[in-house]
């Protein structure tokens, strides 16, 4: 009965709300900034050439659907974070009656084009193209789910008692770390440019950096994480790496772990 009660509150809420109008000073900040502001979606939002892009990554999961030793592939359902600042998405609130944010479709927005590079289906993009929200400073979050089937060499010899090591490994399939640097998450503000120069230091217990990688020792949100009946999580650290055109021909600019440009879960069966 009280379920049937929600239900008829929400139904009478949509109703009464038929006639509303939508906010005429929203709708007229998403002309200015997506129609009659040439915003072009193809161009990499940076005020010069030469500046680099930084792109938060965050990864949480949502569940660990199969571990397939046979055929060695993990399937993972997983929200995919991505934050960055657009310098073409900035407006002053108080010329649109305060309005602060802005939620419009991903499609027509620049988007870091970041993908799982060990797939093992052919996918390498997320599931859903969600609304992505826009702050007046140009601050953009993204948070598109994703069911994922990635490549994972897997070890049987200790089965059933086994561990195995997986990663899932993200990158910009455009873009070199010239142009756009993905950043795991949790990485410090300060680290954003030139973290290789801080090669050696330990930040803190969470973020250690050593000979230019960055490995973030809790690299997946596991806030919403549904326990696997087979399978328990040992670690879920993140690892980021930019190669060089001589290590690497063709390489993207990130390699982390689970979370912010590829990374790793390690598993164990029960």
């Amino acid at each position: 009965m009280e379920l049937i009660a929600a239900l008829l509150i929400l139904l009478k809420v949509c109703i009464s709300c038929r006639d509303c109008h939508a906010n005429p000073d929203a709708k007229r900040l998403y002309d200015d900034l997506l129609r009659r502001g040439g915003y072009n979606k193809l161009v990499r939002p940076v005020h010069k050439y030469e500046d680099v892009l930084y792109v938060r990554l965050g990864l949480k999961l949502s569940q660990l659907i199969d571990v397939d030793e046979k055929n060695q592939v993990m399937t993972t359902n997983v929200w995919l974070t991505q934050e960055w600042t657009d310098e073409n998405l900035k407006w002053t609130p108080s010329e649109y009656g305060e309005v602060d944010i802005l939620y419009v479709p991903s499609e027509e927005i620049w988007l870091p084009d970041v993908v799982l590079f060990n797939n093992a289906d052919g996918n390498y993009e997320v599931t859903l193209m969600t609304k992505a929200s826009v702050r007046s400073n140009g601050r953009v979050l993204w948070e598109p789910p994703a069911v994922y089937k990635s490549s994972c060499t897997m070890d049987v010899e200790f089965f059933p008692f086994d561990e195995q090591l997986c990663s899932l490994k993200f990158g910009s399939w455009t873009y070199d770390a010239t142009q756009v640097e993905i950043i795991h998450i949790r990485q410090p503000q300060s680290l954003e440019s030139n973290f290789s120069r801080h090669s050696g230091e330990n930040h803190s217990s969470e973020v250690n950096i050593k000979e230019g990688v960055v490995l973030i020792q809790r690299g997946i949100d596991l806030t919403d994480f549904y326990e696997n009946v087979e399978w328990d999580l040992l670690a879920v650290p993140a690892l980021k790496r930019i190669y060089s055109s001589e290590e690497c021909s063709g390489c993207v600019d990130d390699d982390n772990d689970d979370d912010g440009n590829g990374g790793g879960d390690g598993a164990s069966q029960d």
